[in-house]
This record gives structure tokens, sequence and C-alpha cells, in this order.
């Protein structure tokens, strides 16, 4: 594994310190080479789950919530979504663990709040199917706006004023950009429109 890209700005953990990690990897494999890592660098517990149900299970029973490394395509969902969904509930620190070395990838688990972007040499499962067709065709010009404001980082309120709509309005327009993108998880919206050349 190689570290591409680290955000600063949390203190780091104690070297000399025990930690509490959840490792989320769908594959067997890789999820126990990254929890042996792990032991080895001291930490005191190590929970595995290898799908986004299973890591929301098990990650309510656990204590300190210090570290969490998600993979970004699990084989029930966004590890993106799950990964902004566990900083959400009081993991200090999250890392993203992916096969793709694209900017694009990168951004978006970012966006969800990773701290640190990991890419491994290996192939995993894609969490959501790719759009058919030319993704400029499939979208009007208004979802198009709508998502540029998500890629910036808006919530839903700010884009409706931005634009003058409703949030309702705007949570329609983000229902049906899911339908034709194969995903609801707004990093992977932004993820794939960025990759298309629709936003920028």
């Amino acid at each position: 594994m190689a570290a591409v890209v680290e955000r600063v700005g949390l203190a780091p953990m104690a070297r000399t310190g025990r930690f509490t990690a959840l490792v989320v990897v769908g594959q067997l494999g890789p999820r126990e080479s990254v929890s042996r890592t792990l032991g080895g660098l001291g930490a005191r517990e190590v929970v595995q789950a290898a799908t986004v149900a299973e890591a929301r299970q098990r990650s309510a029973a656990m204590g300190p919530r210090e570290l969490c490394i998600v993979d970004v395509t699990l084989p029930d969902g966004s590890g993106l979504a799950l990964l902004s969904d566990l900083r959400g509930r009081g993991w200090q620190r999250g890392i993203a663990l992916s096969c793709l070395e694209d900017p694009y990838t990168v951004r978006a688990a970012l966006t969800a709040g990773a701290r640190c972007f990991l890419v491994s040499g290996r192939a995993s499962t894609p969490s959501a199917p790719a759009p058919t067709g030319s993704l400029r065709e499939q979208l009007s010009g208004r979802e198009v706006e709508v998502l540029q404001h998500v890629a910036n980082g808006r919530s839903n309120k700010e884009i409706g004023v931005s634009l003058g709509l409703s949030a309702l309005t705007v949570k329609s327009h983000l229902a049906r950009i899911a339908r034709k993108l194969g995903t609801g998880d707004r990093a992977e919206m932004v993820m794939l429109s960025m990759r298309a050349g629709v936003v920028s």
C-alpha cells in the first residue's frame, strides 16, 4: 500500500499509546492483513467487518472510536457513505482504502471525511453500476447545476438559496440524479460526474 494524500489538522495518536480500530474491507485477505498491521502498531482492539451493515452494527458496540479504515467499495454499498456516517458518529480518524488511483476518488473520499487515502494493489467490486450512455445527455441543465453545488460542498438549503429553489425541490433533483447515476451517495455522485466532465 502507498499513501497518496493525508489531511492534517488532528493531533496524532500517541505513538506509545494503545488505540481502537475498525477495519471494513470486503475481501478477507486484505482485511486480515490490515488488521495484523494495526495490531503490530499497537492497537489494543481491532474489530473487522466485511460489509456496510456489519460495520454499522459492530461500530455501535465499540468503546473509544479512534481509527476506522474503510474500503471505498463494499459488497453492499458505498464505503464513502459509511466513512461519512462513522465520522458523524464520533470516529476521530477515518482512512479510505481503494484500488483506484484517480484524483476524483481521492476528492470524494476527502469530501466524505477521510483524513488519509491509501491505494492498494488489488481489484475490488464496484458499489454502484456505471451509468450507461453519455452522462451529459442523461442530466438536465438544472441537475448539472445542482451537482456542481454538491461538488462545492453545499447543503440542500444552501443550494436552494443559490438557485431560487426550495430545499424540497433540491431533494427531488438529487433523487432523480441518484437514479440516473446508480447511487444516492453525494460523494459518489461528485466522483462520477467529475470523471464524466460534467462538473469541475
